[in-house]
């Protein structure tokens, strides 16, 4: 069973950013748009979000996707600093899907395109403990297209069998650029679909550095005949519609 990609496009390579820092407002979007790409940035609306979406509304209407990260960024409470424990394992399924919601409503009432895919915060999928721990990705793909979870390095995302809900991807923090290139060489030959995850340039905890950044961007508009660079909706998009004509249903 052959599954086509656009055009002469051998793979597919998703750029996408999370939690709205910044760095990618001022270095991100001039960076991908010098090179004439689009991408994925997952935020989080909360608290004075109509002041903080009016910058990405316009980074939204120069082509790139907002999506969905939540409003609260609920992690684990296994990590540092939440004393209080007041993350995934305290909350339930309802828990979850109100905030999910909530950025959801808050995303689209000032960018109607908006909150068409989402990323998980931390890439955890589920919430509380031990017998009672459940997954949330049925509730992420009741209301989303496609969803980025986490994935293990060196393995893409197969058009034909993944989970459109959990999708693979590879963080970035701190990679090179010849490691990311490494990686989507390996993509394009096996004609997968590579997801990056990144969060600051040159800022933040989980940086990337912006000479590591643009190298890897300087590479993909070397290939941009055979390499298709676009947002996480767009791809899943044509997924979705080569399945269809393919009859495969999940």
């Amino acid at each position: 069973m052959r599954f086509n990609w656009p055009s002469r496009f051998k793979g597919a390579v998703s750029l996408t950013f999370d939690d709205g820092l910044p760095s990618q407002l001022r270095l991100g979007v001039p960076l991908l748009e010098r090179f004439g790409f689009k991408a994925t940035f997952y935020i989080n609306p909360g608290d004075g979000y109509e002041n903080a979406l009016k910058a990405w509304r316009d980074v939204a209407d120069r082509g790139h996707e907002i999506g969905n990260h939540s409003v609260t960024h609920p992690c684990s409470c296994n990590f540092p600093g939440d004393p209080g424990c007041r993350g995934l394992e305290n909350m339930t399924l309802e828990d979850i899907r109100l905030d999910i919601v909530k950025a959801h409503e808050r995303i689209r009432s000032l960018i109607p395109n908006g909150s068409r895919t989402f990323a998980y915060p931390c890439y955890q999928t589920s919430v509380g403990r031990g017998l009672n721990k459940r997954s949330y990705v049925p509730i992420v793909a009741e209301i989303f297209l496609a969803a980025r979870a986490y994935g293990e390095r060196g393995y893409s995302n197969s058009p034909l069998a993944c989970d459109l809900h959990e999708l693979w991807s590879w963080p970035a923090d701190r990679m090179r650029c010849e490691e990311m290139i490494g990686l989507t060489v390996k993509t394009v030959h096996e004609g997968r679909w590579a997801i990056f995850t990144f969060h600051g340039i040159d800022e933040g905890h989980l940086p990337v550095a912006y000479e590591d950044l643009s190298g890897f961007l300087r590479f993909l508009y070397e290939r941009r005949d055979e390499i298709w660079v676009a947002p996480v909706m767009d791809v899943a998009e044509h997924v979705v519609g080569e399945r269809k004509r393919l009859g495969i249903v999940f």
